[in-house]
């Protein structure tokens, strides 16, 4: 049975209590980034995670090349944060995209600037940038090592003094802190250690926390019969991507019918055996998942952005002689593999056979979701600790000396460098002040 608060051994009061400056629990980004911060200031620092080792998320994000930050101005980064942007942009005016890019720099570690505007070590991995981090940290020229404490999961509070489960083991620790910092993660990947087991623990002390969703996720589609895709589609097309399209959605119920849509973007995505994944869909992602909490969700694609309406009407309606429609549309509009495939999927009949429906759908062709997938298969999540509960300095109001960092707090942001860039800014953020505050 695992160890909770509530079967802690008879013997718990006796325990030995190690006492510390700063308790830091969960060896993430944002937990590391504060972590520095004091070290470097000479605050003695103990460091907590359940896993062998910290950074494992960070690792595997970065396994096919590490996006640290993004290279685009403030003021477009910003935005990347929705109705967050506010609290979010106050953390980057700590720590910005060029400022983790003088940090990378400062543990040895060149980046360079992508095509798409991301921001990337030269060696692309993640590995080298944590090693030369963790050296540092363990071995700084100025201020003082901090102390790591693996395989320690975090049970909560008891007499208000941190309690941890050694992995392993039937005993606990008891750990009195001046100030302590929470920086779980949410609860995508929680192979990785991100399991959201600290939502009930903080729930029980008065925290307002947001439930968690899945954020930067697929979504299972209806298909045209409501039960997804076909057989012959879901065979010959998952994993095939669509390349320049347009994603839109629309606007919601709440705003005017002309109202401009609330999210218009081009990009690519690609086709699952369930439904649809991919950089534009998790820039979509909020809206989507906002839609389907209310009750139904769908996205709108246009096929040929490079194309008018007019343009693409003229040509479906050219004549095609003893073409079938698929050659057709591929010799007048150079479409199309999984985009032809797709609208065979998604079309009607009576769509198909006629010239301007069949012309407004290929600028319009509307594909509705039934469901996010499951949160363990996100890239990050939304929800968690409310930054309302928060003071702007991390601090849990109703807690004075707690506070929390990283992606346990209830913001989002797509891919693209700005989830990494946002939870090392926070934790920046929250080591600041708990150095003042000391």
């Amino acid at each position: 049975m695992p160890m909770t608060l509530s079967n802690l051994p008879p013997d718990f009061d006796e325990t030995p209590l190690l006492c510390v400056d700063v308790a830091i629990v969960g060896g993430g980004p944002a937990g590391l980034m504060a972590a520095e911060v004091l070290s470097r200031a000479g605050v003695s620092v103990h460091l907590f995670d359940a896993m062998p080792s910290v950074g494992r998320k960070f690792l595997l994000a970065g396994k096919g090349g590490l996006n640290l930050t993004h290279a685009e101005p403030s003021g477009s980064f910003r935005t990347r944060f929705g109705h967050r942007e506010a609290p979010v942009g106050s953390w980057l005016d700590d720590m910005d995209a060029q400022a983790i890019r003088d940090w990378a720099h400062g543990l040895g570690v060149k980046t360079f600037v992508g095509s798409s505007g991301r921001v990337f070590p030269e060696e692309m991995k993640a590995a080298p940038l944590l090693r030369a981090w963790l050296h540092r940290l363990r071995h700084p020229q100025t201020g003082v090592p901090v102390q790591f404490h693996m395989r320690h999961r975090w049970l909560g509070w008891a007499e208000n003094h941190l309690v941890f489960e050694p992995t392993g083991t039937n005993g606990v620790h008891r750990v009195q802190a001046r100030a302590t910092l929470l920086a779980l993660g949410g609860a995508s990947w929680p192979h990785l250690g991100s399991d959201g087991a600290w939502v009930p623990v903080l729930a029980e002390q008065g925290v307002d926390v947001v439930p968690l969703q899945a954020a930067n996720c697929g979504f299972d589609v209806q298909g045209r019969e409501g039960q997804g895709w076909t057989d012959f589609f879901r065979t010959k097309f998952s994993g095939h991507p669509l390349k320049s399209v347009v994603l839109r959605v629309d606007a919601g119920p709440d705003q005017a019918m002309d109202a401009p849509p609330r999210f218009s973007r081009q990009g690519e995505f690609v086709v699952t055996d369930t439904g649809v994944e991919g950089s534009l869909i998790y820039a979509a992602g909020a809206h989507l998942r906002e839609d389907l909490n209310r009750g139904a969700a769908h996205l709108v694609l246009d096929l040929l952005p490079h194309k008018t309406p007019e343009q693409v009407l003229a040509e479906v309606a050219w004549p095609r002689g003893s073409k079938s429609l698929s050659s057709h549309l591929k010799s007048r509009l150079g479409l199309d593999g999984v985009k032809m495939g797709l609208v065979h999927e998604l079309c009607t009949p009576e769509q198909l056979a006629d010239p301007q429906a069949l012309a407004l759908t290929l600028k319009n062709l509307k594909l509705h979701l039934k469901q996010a997938r499951p949160v363990a298969e996100a890239i990050s999540t939304a929800g968690g600790v409310a930054l309302e509960a928060l003071s702007p300095e991390l601090m849990v109001l109703c807690r004075p000396g707690v506070y929390c960092a990283g992606e346990m707090l209830d913001w989002e942001a797509p891919t693209g460098g700005y989830l990494l860039t946002a939870s090392l800014a926070s934790g920046w953020r929250a080591g600041q002040s708990i150095l003042t505050n000391l």
